[in-house]
This record gives C-alpha cells, structure tokens and sequence, in this order.
C-alpha cells in the first residue's frame, strides 16, 4: 500500500509539538523537586498546638517518619502544572506515534526511528500509570528528561522516512515481540533512574551519618529515602525480567519462522540474552543472597548498561540479521 505523505508529515509536526511540551513538563518537575516556585497546598494557614496557642515549628507536632518509610511531599502547583503537561505531552506524542502507523498502515515500528518514537510514548505511558497510583512526581525530570534525548536522537540522528516493511518483518510476531519489549525497557528505564537515585540518596544519608551533612544537592531531601527508593526499584525490576523473558524467547520463535533457526547468534540476539543473564543475576542476588543497597544497584545498573549497548551501538554499527530494522 502507499505512503500517506500527509499523515507521515502531521506525524512529524505532533512528535516536535510533543518535544516542545516534554521541555516545559520537564522544567517544572525540576522546579517541583527543588521545592521553589510554587504555594503548597495548606501554605498560610495558622497550626495550632494542644494549648491554643500559633505553632511555629512544624515537626514539633508532626511526626517524623523513619528513614524506612516513604516521606510524604507535599503537593504544589507547579507539580499539577508538570503533572498536565506530561499528559498533554504524552496525548501529541501518542497521536504522532498513531499519524506514523496510519501513513505507513502497519504498526510504526520497522525501522530504529519508529521503535525510538513508540518505545519513548511507552515509558511515558508506563510513569503516567504509575504515577495514577502512587505519587513519583520526584521521578518526573529522570523520567520525561530522557524521552526528550530519545526523541531528540530520533528525529536528529535516526529519523527514516515512512515507508513499507522489508519481508521479513510482515509478521504478527512484529507486534507481539516489539510492544512486550517496549513494555519491559520502559519498566527498566524508570527501575533505572530510581536506582541512580538511591545511590546518590545512601552517599547522602552515609554523610549525614558521620557528621557531615552534604552541602549541596538540597532537592534530594524532598525525595523518599534510599531503602524506599530501592525497594521501589526491586519491584520494577521484578516486573520488567518476566516480559523481557518472554522477549527474548518470542524472538526465538520468530525467527524460527523467518529464519528456519531459533538462534542464530546475531549480535541483537546475543545482547537480548546477554541483558537477561545480567537481570537474572541482579534478581538472583537480590532475593537469594541479601544482596540488598549498593551491591545490587550496581548490577542493575550494569544492565541498564548493556540495554542501552544493545540499543545504541548493537542497533547502529553491528552488522547482523537485524540490520534490516536500522
């Protein structure tokens, strides 16, 4: 069937209106987290003590949570201000994603620019969802911040004009195979960016412990804690390896299919496998061997790593039976 140009075009125009919205969100989530900017909900408003009497210290009748428990934070305009835009955002950004697969009438991810596009639309969707139950507003600039890199690297670097699907990929394995990925690398992205702030939490609390409260870094205080925020990326992670496991093997059976094989040890295979050795072992440890702050992080972050390896150098400069998809 041919290109709808018009579509194709009005794809484009919603992705960069998209870019344009994500820049805001992602400046006022930063305004959020820094805790200036904005009326707190409440703010103004007289405490009042057991004896009648004005309170002007608030911890002395609010208590403390432990350094295990989630801290509250309290909500903020310029946090709803964020909040809407990531909606509005996500609302262009999928309506590009829809205009790219109408024009081409397939599903928009044959090529590395569609699978940015769309896999970028899912991370958005998936820290929209968990933000609908549980309140990750701190999470808001690591997430929208990297599917604005993301979109930026597609339209800049790995755009491909809209076009029809080599053979090997008219498959209904296409969609089975890629929207689970997309699912599981979302979920792994923001398992990602809440590890990396776990760490640099535990550097904070081990400083404060010894004395020497660290002088800079100050939004880090409106953020949960690190056994929180490890626990919360234990969970994720937890999420994301089984639909990466499925992955991996809806690609075995795929290519069984267009290939006559189920390995073939192309280097997009071999990184698939390898990213799941990596999570199986972070997992393993995690649950098995108490494994638990530091030395897990660090193995989910390598693979964290190896993703972004598989995505951005495998993808591009590897010559393989998955070329066909650059």
């Amino acid at each position: 069937m041919a290109v709808d140009a018009t579509l194709a075009t009005l794809s484009n125009q919603l992705v960069y209106s998209a870019m344009a919205v994500y820049t805001g969100a992602m400046a006022a989530f930063a305004v959020d987290l820094s805790g200036r900017g904005a009326r707190v909900e409440g703010e103004g408003k007289v405490l009042v003590g057991p004896d009648g009497e004005p309170v002007r210290d608030v911890a002395s009748v609010t208590p403390s949570a432990s350094a295990d428990e989630p801290r509250s934070r309290p909500r903020t305009k310029i946090g709803g201000i964020a909040v809407a835009l990531t909606w509005l955002a996500f609302a262009l950004h999928l309506g590009g994603v829809v205009a790219r697969g109408a024009s081409v009438h397939r599903a928009p991810w044959g090529n590395m620019y569609e699978f940015s596009v769309s896999g970028a639309v899912v991370v958005t969707a998936v820290y929209l969802a968990v933000l609908s139950r549980r309140d990750v507003r701190y999470l808001g600039t690591f997430v929208v911040g990297p599917v604005l890199l993301t979109l930026g690297l597609a339209v800049t670097v790995l755009y491909t004009r809209a076009a029809q699907l080599v053979p090997a990929l008219q498959s209904f394995w296409l969609v089975i195979h890629v929207s689970v990925a997309f699912i599981a690398s979302a979920l792994f992205t923001l398992a990602f960016s809440t590890t990396v702030l776990q760490l640099v939490q535990e550097r904070r609390e081990l400083a404060r412990a010894a004395g020497n409260p660290p002088a800079r870094g100050r939004f880090m205080d409106n953020l949960p804690g690190s056994v929180e925020l490890e626990r919360s990326s234990y969970r994720l992670h937890a999420i994301a390896f089984p639909l990466w496991t499925f992955t991996v093997m809806a690609g075995a059976i795929w290519a069984e299919h267009a290939w006559g094989r189920y390995w073939n040890w192309d280097p997009k295979e071999v990184w698939s496998f390898v990213i799941w050795v990596v999570y199986a072992g972070y997992l393993h440890a995690r649950a098995t061997r108490g494994w638990d702050g530091r030395r897990s992080a660090y193995l989910a972050l390598a693979g964290y790593g190896c993703i972004l390896f598989n995505f951005l150098v495998v993808n591009i400069f590897f010559v393989g039976l998955h070329s066909y998809a650059k």
